[in-house]
């Protein structure tokens, strides 16, 4: 069963009452959950509470709260994803995906070489974040992450100030993550901005300013990835590097 977002001002005295509108018809009228059941519950501060269902009215569900502590499902850094939107599921597997892999925020990037208007982008960016939220139940995070609005790509490359921004192209780059990851390794304080291109990969203008600015391309290898199979790879590399290198 996911977990429920709620506030922390529904608790009271180790009892917690479920009244808004979402999470009442979704655990009382699709979960159809009875007294006696658990349910998984999370607030604004991150912390989740292990609950039992005391009571389910025609508007509210009553728990009692069994045990209840800060969530440590998340990462020990900031995890940015900039990308260039794709159309229709693959861009929603994405969203998902970065979801799950622990990803801080989604920045969507118009490019030159983008499949998707700007005028599409805009409106979907509120389907994107619900998809956020779904991901965030399901995967028990200890946060729902942001979607951002859109953003042109040099507006994303003026954020080097707030984030370490880096790329992966697929073609005319040598480094790899784990070769970067050596000499730039990321703390616990750092927010590490990631860029991925679209289909096709970024413009010659693109690969040009990315150059310019000094910020770093990297290759996930020799093969040539999907937009969206890249997203994934590289996040995982991402988080597996970091966390090895907590073991050393």
């Amino acid at each position: 069963m996911p977990q429920f977002l709620i506030n922390s001002k529904d608790i009271s005295d180790s009892k917690i009452t479920i009244s808004d509108k979402e999470n009442y018809t979704h655990i009382a009228k699709s979960l159809r959950i009875k007294k006696g059941e658990k349910l998984l519950l999370i607030d604004e501060n991150q912390m989740r509470y292990e609950t039992v269902v005391e009571e389910v009215t025609n508007k509210e569900i009553k728990v009692y709260v069994e045990n209840s502590y800060k969530s440590a499902r998340r990462l020990d850094f900031g995890l940015y994803l900039a990308q260039v939107p794709l159309r229709s599921d693959a861009q929603s597997i994405i969203i998902e995906k970065a979801t799950e892999l622990g990803a801080d925020g989604i920045y969507p990037i118009f490019s030159d070489n983008c499949a998707v208007s700007r005028t599409v982008i805009e409106k979907k960016i509120p389907k994107w974040q619900k998809i956020m939220y779904e991901a965030f139940k399901q995967c028990e995070r200890a946060y729902v992450p942001k979607c951002f609005d859109l953003i042109n790509f040099e507006e994303i490359i003026k954020l080097k100030n707030e984030y370490k921004i880096i790329a992966f192209c697929e073609r005319n780059c040598q480094m790899t993550f784990h070769e970067y990851f050596n000499n730039n390794p990321i703390l616990n304080k750092d927010k590490l901005l990631v860029i991925i291109g679209p289909e096709g990969g970024f413009s010659k203008k693109e690969f040009d300013y990315l150059k310019s600015n000094s910020i770093p391309m990297l290759t996930l290898g020799d093969l040539i990835l999907k937009a969206e199979t890249a997203t994934i790879v590289a996040l995982g590399n991402i988080i597996y590097e970091y966390n090895n290198s907590k073991k050393n």
